[in-house]
């Protein structure tokens, strides 16, 4: 197991291993990671340089692509989780690691592999013959950051070990519940079915991602920026934190506060019910997806400088959060259309409501 799970602790170098026993997590109905009441709030003013030195340290290493770096930071803020979906090569992990870095907090690292067991990725209890009972081992996800590389190349019993994690923020191994520690984030990077290997993810997995991105080939111009920057020296050596696990509590707190009014609630309804009714799409999006597009344009307002969500913030984050939970029809592949182009027709055909504040940049 050590040969795929590597676990880090803030400060560590590159390549250190982590000495020491770290404390196991207690169970629930005791002290647990899960803070008591709420963190308080911080300014939108902080909330937004927070997230500017969060981008710009990404940035260092994931060069050319301020769009995908800023849906990674909704996500942060929105208490979710992120699937980047892209061929080899691309920056995938880096953005994950880089991410993962640049917050002071615990980060752990799976290396998906198709033999990787479900207890790998949770953790598993080992008798004491001391003691004379069980105790239990946590695994890699009891972490704030979790970093899983090439999520499908495991099989989909591995794969469903994350799926309380990621909904409830809890493990349960052997009738016993473990909290885990707030802010917790799952980054889970996958290679195209298309690729040797790999297994689709199952719908109840794609849906407990907030969003989905795709990196893309960079251009001539940031690819030349690369060459130049990154081919004697691995920026990720030199990445240090911009902000801390306490200073991310109280960006989510702020986050949480933005208003959202009835009208637009009411939008953000619409929108996710209107996949349902589509003719091209075999699964519409799940009530947990409209739950997770409010809170990702709740982020997106709040890194705007905004306290209240108007209707561009959904346009925005639409994409990225609905397209990889739909599920297309046949004849829909057969036409070559994708989920995404039907997310932005959707976008299209349900109308905004009026008097709602910003404009329409669909």
């Amino acid at each position: 197991m050590t040969s795929r799970i590597q676990s880090a602790t803030p400060g560590e170098q590159q390549g250190e291993q982590t000495t020491g026993q770290a404390p196991y997590p207690t169970a629930a109905g005791s002290v647990s990671g899960r803070q008591n009441g709420r963190a308080s709030r911080a300014s939108l003013d902080e909330l937004h340089e927070t997230a500017r030195r969060i981008a710009a340290n990404v940035e260092r290493v994931l060069v050319g692509k301020p769009d995908v770096i800023r849906i990674a930071i909704v996500t942060l803020l929105a208490e979710g989780h992120l699937l980047v979906e892209d061929v080899p090569g691309v920056g995938k992990t880096s953005l994950a690691k880089a991410l993962a870095r640049s917050i002071d907090c615990t980060v752990s690292r799976i290396q998906f592999t198709p033999d990787l067991l479900p207890s790998d990725v949770t953790g598993v209890s080992i008798y004491n013959r001391q003691s004379g009972g069980f105790e239990f081992r946590p695994g890699p996800v009891f972490a704030n950051i979790v970093v899983g590389d090439e999520i499908n190349r495991a099989s989909p019993k591995t794969q469903s070990a994350l799926l309380e994690c990621m909904e409830e923020h809890q493990v349960t191994v052997d009738t016993s519940t473990y909290h885990l520690e707030e802010p917790f984030m799952v980054i889970a990077t996958q290679n195209p079915i298309e690729m040797e290997g790999t297994y689709a993810l199952p719908e109840a997995q794609r849906d407990r991602f907030t969003a989905r991105v795709s990196i893309g080939y960079p251009d001539q111009q940031a690819e030349l920026a690369m060459v130049e920057e990154h081919a004697g020296h691995n920026p990720l050596a030199d990445l240090e934190p911009v902000s801390d696990r306490d200073t991310v509590r109280r960006l989510i707190e702020t986050v949480r506060s933005v208003h959202m009014s009835q009208e637009v609630r009411r939008y953000a309804v619409e929108l996710v019910s209107a996949t349902r009714q589509v003719p091209e799409i075999r699964l519409g999006a799940s009530p947990r997806a409209t739950l997770q597009l409010v809170r990702a344009a709740r982020a997106q307002a709040a890194l705007s400088g905004r306290e209240f969500v108007v209707p561009d913030d959904l346009h925005t984050v639409a994409v990225p959060v609905l397209a990889h939970r739909l599920v297309l029809t046949t004849e829909a592949h057969a036409a070559r259309r994708s989920a995404t182009d039907v997310v932005r027709a959707i976008l299209h055909r349900v109308p905004v409501p009026q008097g709602s504040s910003g404009t329409n940049n669909r």
